[in-house]
């Protein structure tokens, strides 16, 4: 068995030469998205305030019957991206999306928590397995923009998570991929082998689709910002994404999807005001999402009817993200401080209200785990007064370690 082969053997799957429980490995968390009650304002504060880029709009209204179309708002939705890939972060309008897909359960406001795999077959390969084991699936195959191929499983709450191979890259000229290359959606599984991107893009630029027809972003605010010897238009760059902090109603459930179903590894577990929170990674960040009762929620006087505690968004270094929560103070946005017990592994941190009332933490520090897969003991890590943060901070073994962002920042 050669390749990205994933076929099973003595109840073990092979990929790529290497034996696993299942016939997928997530890699990382790769975009998660939001439906928002105002998605224009949910663009200006991910777009100019933290610096997302939009890959693509998305007119989902169009698809609205015509007795419903005007009834629920504006109908267009954002693929954004912060580095190179089609869309890290995805805002769609909420009212639209619940007419078109009503949720069974209406506090999941997150549209979908994205998870990166190895190979197209792990993904097709997951797709059979997940429904042998009568995991809901909401569907799969490929979508346009963004390219990706995927099989979408639900977790108990009703969270659509998503497995991916393949998305599009933007690459110097800022250009998404041009609307005539998107010659064909996919709404299942493809018959393996499935000839290769290259071999796709070839074939629009032979037809003479221009290659600069697609979407490119302009800069919203004056580059005056010397981050790291870059001029930027803020203070501050996203480098990575996640965790994502989910509340859940039944902790030892989800957290049976999530490590026994989709295969994260737990990392570490916390009680907090008798509370009891989880946290899982996908790589070797401490966590890449954390599971919190929903019985916290109001303790912690977040968003009553949401589901989502916050989102993360990792910064360049602990400069910036004391730059970051001033520039935003300065912009009106809200900045909370929440117990740092709850959030092992991030060292010090911030969270920003979105206009959705969602809160998206800023953090700057994510405590790697190594191969033999044990966290940092608790007595070991900094302790976090958030009334007096300092100037500076001292290195510890995992400064600056982890995924690493690739090219230039802007």
């Amino acid at each position: 068995m050669t390749g990205q082969s994933a076929t099973q053997a003595a109840n073990r799957f092979v990929i790529g030469g290497v034996e696993m429980p299942r016939p997928f490995k997530i890699r990382r968390l790769g975009h998660f998205g939001l439906d928002m009650e105002d998605v224009l304002a949910g663009r200006d504060f991910y777009e100019r305030l933290l610096g997302f880029k939009v890959a693509d709009p998305i007119d989902i209204g169009a698809r609205l019957p015509p007795e419903d179309k005007g009834k629920f708002g504006h109908g267009v939705g954002y693929f954004m991206r912060h580095g190179t890939d089609h869309h890290s972060y995805v805002i769609f309008p909420r009212a639209v999306r619940a007419r078109l897909r009503p949720r069974s359960n209406p506090e999941v406001a997150i549209n979908q928590i994205t998870w990166q795999v190895g190979s197209l077959r792990e993904v097709v390969d997951g797709q059979k397995w997940l429904a042998d084991l009568n995991v809901p699936i909401a569907r799969a195959g490929r979508d346009n923009p963004g390219s990706n191929w995927h099989v979408y499983p639900l977790d108990p709450d009703g969270h659509t998570n998503e497995l991916y191979y393949g998305i599009e890259q933007i690459g110097w000229d800022g250009f998404s991929k041009p609307k005539g290359m998107h010659r064909r959606d996919y709404m299942s599984a493809p018959d393996l082998p499935h000839r290769s991107e290259y071999s796709e893009v070839q074939e629009g630029l032979s037809a003479g689709i221009d290659p600069r027809s697609g979407t490119a972003p302009a800069e919203l605010l004056e580059e005056k910002y010397d981050v790291g010897g870059i001029l930027l238009g803020r203070p501050f760059k996203v480098m990575k994404i996640g965790p994502a902090r989910i509340f859940v109603q039944d902790v030892e459930q989800t957290l049976a999807f999530y490590r026994g179903v989709l295969g994260l590894t737990l990392t570490e577990e916390v009680v907090w005001n008798g509370h009891r929170c989880v946290f899982l990674r996908a790589n070797t960040e401490h966590h890449s999402l954390a599971l919190y009762p929903m019985a916290l929620r109001a303790e912690l006087g977040l968003r009553a009817d949401s589901t989502l505690l916050s989102m993360g968004l990792q910064l360049g270094d602990y400069a910036q993200l004391r730059a970051a929560i001033a520039f935003l103070k300065q912009e009106g946005v809200t900045i909370r401080h929440l117990p740092p017990e709850l959030f092992p592994g991030t060292d010090y941190s911030a969270f920003a209200i979105d206009p959705s009332g969602h809160a998206i933490q800023l953090y700057y520090y994510m405590e790697q785990v190594g191969w033999d897969g044990r966290p940092r003991p608790a007595d070991q890590r900094p302790k976090v007064d958030n009334q007096n943060w300092p100037e500076t901070v001292p290195a510890a073994s995992d400064s600056f370690l982890g995924e690493v962002y690739l090219g230039p920042w802007n």
